[in-house]
């Protein structure tokens, strides 16, 4: 598994990167840490979707989804993983995901939940993971962003992930301070533990 740790990127060339590299093939898995410059991104499911009034950019994406945001202070996690190595449908690689956010919030005493209607985490109703794959040739790409320690305000212009009402929060308000990159490494840590490949049987 391959990890880099691209630091804070445009949203639109590191997407136009991570199309490239999953239709050139990948030898090995990666993971790509980062953050973004403000921007609102529109998944594929643009039905309802309110859009903002503001002057932050809004960049049509191929992930599932609706609308949200990314900022400065949140942590990005794209996974460009063959899923066939590790025999997981799209439905269980969001699970692992997801548990893998869970389980690096229990040492800290927070209860993270996930919600049948809608990927993520969640913490008292309160939405702290979001998570948007777009998945070809079994190849996954986009991925994971936690709230760590941002500017959540342009949440409220819109229905985050396509839900009314809907209160964002982070990793700040809950009391854990952590720079990203010590963030990244712990909750890679715990998803790389839950990972493993496929096991062909020996004769």
């Amino acid at each position: 598994m391959k990890i880099k740790y691209l630091g804070v990127q445009d949203y639109c060339s590191t997407f136009k990167e991570m199309k490239q590299t999953v239709l050139e093939g990948l030898a090995d898995d990666e993971l790509w840490v980062l953050e973004h410059f403000p921007v609102y991104t529109i998944g594929v499911n643009k039905k309802n979707i309110r859009l903002p009034d503001s002057n932050i950019p809004i960049v049509e994406s191929d992930r599932g989804g609706k609308i949200t945001y990314h900022g400065p202070g949140q942590l990005i996690i794209y996974t460009l993983i063959n899923l066939n190595r590790y025999s997981l449908t799209i439905s269980k690689f969001v699970r692992l995901l997801e548990q893998s956010i869970i389980d690096f919030l229990i040492p800290f005493n927070i209860k993270g939940e996930r919600r049948q209607d809608a990927p993520g985490v969640y913490v008292n109703s309160k939405k702290i993971v979001s998570v948007g794959l777009r998945i070809k040739n079994n190849q996954t790409y986009h991925g994971v962003s936690i709230n760590n320690s941002m500017n959540l305000h342009p949440f409220l212009d819109i229905d985050p992930c396509g839900f009314r009402d809907l209160e964002m929060t982070q990793l700040r308000d809950l009391g854990i301070s952590l720079e990203n990159k010590e963030l990244a490494d712990k909750i890679i840590r715990i998803f790389l533990n839950k990972l493993r490949p496929h096991e062909t049987t020996r004769n």
